[in-house]
């Protein structure tokens, strides 16, 4: 049964932010409002009459009235301070902050617990994609081996413009991607691999009821990409694609997030710019594949207004998986191939090879393709090197 109408107190008035009070606007039907928006910046101008925005957070955290906090601000540490006190108070969360659920994950479950308060967090994944909801409802009991994807829209966005042209370098389409606001005035978050890494644990947690530690992830970004390593992925029918890895194996669950050669005959090759994809292989239900927009105001609201209509008819996570005890080992102890580029031959050398399959050595830049484990491929100084470039084959 549907509860009564829901009052939102938003936190956040950016692109999604905005995109949210858009998209309730236009879903009367909801019976859900914004009762009040919390900001920072006070001499900012905003589309909305002035009377709709605090600057003092207590003003919604103290307002019986306001059901639902929204939070969706840029600071981690303050939007779990934010989630913790109205969980505490008995107001139902929804939050699109990735970074403060992958870093807080035991803590947040914890204040669940403690407060049957819900806290539901769809738009901190991928955007549009119900990944997590689905993960919850359909396959909480099928026996995933493996959950892939493009997971930031940022980096593929890159990728695709950098793959699309002979010589377009990273340098050149990163500012491309600033301007047209796929890219933060600082996009370390993305390029180097921890957006992505953050959905990873997150995914990991209500796929395979294991709950990891960001550093558990291993993770690479894109920054050292080059044409040269383009034209290679290109000669042998791939394209470069920076993918988010779940992968069971014999109960032992790997995870990490690196850049790919990805054959251009499959699902992921084919997504493209801001689009991100989901590719979910299961014992009963086989392959599948979700598809969608994972960055802007519109898509990024569109999952938050899926949870805000979900706590009408009372919904909650059950983390069915992590209730049933029966988690996978973790390991990164398992082979790979690996694609390793760098103009320093000796640092390629670092990376301590089980087997080399090419030897590539050119006037300027020289590659080997070979196997060794995740786990000696992170501890190499070429993967902690920005003068390598590394993609799994």
């Amino acid at each position: 049964m549907a509860t009564s109408a829901l009052n939102l107190g938003l936190f956040g008035f950016g692109c999604v932010g905005q995109g949210l009070y858009d998209v309730l606007h236009r879903t009367p039907g909801l019976q859900a409002r914004i009762t009040r928006i919390c900001v920072k910046d006070r001499s900012k101008q905003r589309p909305v009459i002035a009377e709709a925005f605090t600057f003092d957070r207590d003003d919604i955290l103290n307002d019986d009235d306001v059901n639902v906090v929204v939070e969706l601000i840029d600071d981690a540490d303050a939007a779990f301070d934010i989630v913790s006190t109205a969980l505490r108070r008995g107001k139902a969360v929804v939050t699109a902050n990735k970074k403060m659920v992958a870093t807080r994950f035991h803590e947040l479950l914890a204040l669940q617990r403690e407060t049957g308060a819900p806290l539901l967090y769809e738009a901190s994944c991928c955007g549009s994609i119900p990944i997590i909801r689905n993960l919850e409802e359909y396959y909480d009991n099928d026996l995933l081996d493996g959950v892939q994807g493009i997971v930031n829209g940022t980096t593929n966005f890159i990728l695709t413009r950098v793959m699309a042209s002979g010589d377009a370098r990273y340098g050149e389409v990163l500012a491309e991607a600033q301007r047209l606001g796929f890219a933060e005035s600082d996009p370390t978050l993305d390029v180097e691999g921890y957006d992505a890494s953050f959905k990873t644990l997150i995914i990991a947690a209500h796929a395979f009821g294991v709950v990891l530690e960001p550093g558990d992830v291993i993770r690479r970004g894109i920054t050292s990409v080059t044409s040269f390593d383009a034209a290679t992925a290109r000669a042998r029918g791939a394209t470069i694609k920076l993918v988010s890895n779940n992968v069971l194996v014999d109960n032992k669950l790997t995870s990490f997030v690196l850049p790919r050669f990805v054959p251009e005959s499959t699902t992921l090759a084919k997504v493209d710019d801001e689009y991100n994809a989901v590719l979910l292989h299961g014992a009963f239900s086989d392959a599948q594949s979700f598809i969608g927009k994972g960055a802007g105001g519109h898509p990024t609201a569109s999952a938050v207004l899926s949870d805000i209509a979900a706590l009408r008819y009372n919904y909650r996570y059950e983390y069915k998986k992590l209730e049933q005890g029966r988690a996978p080992q973790f390991t990164t102890d398992v082979p790979v191939r690996v694609y390793a580029r760098s103009s320093d031959e000796k640092l390629l050398r670092t990376i301590p090879w089980s087997e080399i399959d090419v030897d590539y050595r050119g006037r300027s830049d020289h590659y080997v393709m070979g196997t060794t484990t995740l786990s000696a491929l992170r501890d190499s100084e070429a993967f902690r090197s920005d003068r390598a470039f590394i993609a799994l084959l």
